[in-house]
């Protein structure tokens, strides 16, 4: 199976060569991460299995969340602390989206702009869920970032679990029907207008002049919202913990590098079928790289009932809606945890293996 880190090993020095200095920082931090990740430049340890006789090596991880070989552990961590935020409440996932005018912007200013489509979306959302013909209170957001399509084009949009009940005073409310969160029209246009003016805001603050890039007719038409009911919450917050600390593109999904060519599997999403794409390695590389967010940019955040400071509101949101549920007839208790990974495992018998020894790192 060919790696990732393979073909930056192999074609890394030529891109880092034809593009030096204009790579940016947080993206020549991620190639070299993913180069040395669990191998013998990080060092690591030494295991015996007793029963087997066997000695395993196993390297240090580069913990760059975008590789995909690691931090599958700190992906079912977030999980299981995320898992304690769902409500006894019919969930739902709203998918927010900033049209293709926008998304060279967008990938040319990513810290600032990346930032507004967060607050934007979220102010949005938090707004209409408060008109009383809805929900009328305060939601619970928890959104997390996606800069890519399938084919590691460059596609903005967040993805926010909602449950679906609202805090009204000292009152838990209900969707107002089954399967149905907020009008996703009227939440197209609220989000459009604010981000339209968080825009206008952020050139008048900081002196930039990122609004007159932008093409007029881009604060018109319909920005793409999507919003689907998805049971309990927990299946959703699964596919978004995958994406957490990695980037689109599994370790399984490269086919192929042979003649500087890489070829990489994905999903069709209007269609469903599976397809494969053939890219020269510069442009792989390329395509992966718009992709890694700038240093400390956080991707997973929370609004609302499901922010730090509003956690006594939450808790009181807690016990209402499992009244209500409980009335209901529903479940009330917490989803169950995702099982631990067993750690220093012989991969033969399955036993526990003794740390015998230490790799000291080789690299520079």
């Amino acid at each position: 199976m060919t790696e990732l880190a393979e073909v930056f090993r192999l074609h890394g020095p030529a891109y880092r060569t034809k593009f030096a200095g204009r790579i940016p920082r947080p993206h020549l931090r991620a190639m070299t991460a993913i180069e040395s990740c669990r191998t013998p430049a990080r060092g690591g340890q030494v295991y015996l299995c007793k029963r087997c006789k066997d000695f395993r090596f196993s390297y240090h991880s580069c913990r760059n969340r975008h590789c995909p070989k690691c931090q599958g552990d700190e992906a079912a961590r977030w999980l299981e602390r995320r898992q304690d935020l769902l409500l006894p409440a019919p969930t739902f996932l709203v998918t927010v989206t900033v049209p293709e005018e926008l998304r060279a912007l967008v990938r040319s200013h990513a810290r600032a702009l990346l930032d507004v489509l967060f607050r934007s979306s979220s102010a949005a959302l938090r707004q209409l869920a408060r008109d009383p013909r809805l929900l009328g209170g305060e939601i619970g957001c928890l959104g997390v970032l996606h800069t890519w399509a399938r084919s590691l084009v460059f596609h903005p949009h967040v993805h926010y679990v909602v449950p679906g009940g609202a805090l009204a005073g000292d009152t838990w409310r209900t969707v107002p029907r089954p399967g149905f969160l907020v009008p996703v029209e009227a939440l197209s246009r609220i989000f459009r207008a604010k981000f339209r003016d968080a825009v206008l805001e952020l050139d008048r603050t900081n002196g930039t002049d990122h609004f007159s890039q932008v093409p007029s007719g881009t604060w018109r038409r319909p920005w793409v919202v999507h919003c689907k009911p998805v049971g309990d919450g927990t299946g959703a917050l699964k596919y978004l913990a995958r994406y957490v600390f990695r980037v689109a593109l599994g370790q399984n999904q490269i086919v192929s590098l042979q003649n500087g060519v890489v070829t990489f599997r994905y999903k069709d999403s209007e269609t469903g079928r599976n397809r494969t794409c053939p890219l020269p390695a510069e442009e792989f590389i390329r395509r992966f790289l718009q992709h890694v967010l700038p240093h400390r940019f956080v991707k997973g955040r929370s609004y609302g009932l499901f922010a730090r400071s509003h956690r006594a509101r939450l808790d009181r949101a807690r016990v209402l809606a499992a009244r209500r549920a409980s009335r209901a007839g529903l479940a009330t208790g917490p989803p169950p945890k995702p099982p631990r990974r067993p750690v220093d495992v012989c991969p033969r018998c399955q036993t526990r293996m003794d740390l015998v020894g230490s790799v000291q790192p080789r690299g520079p």
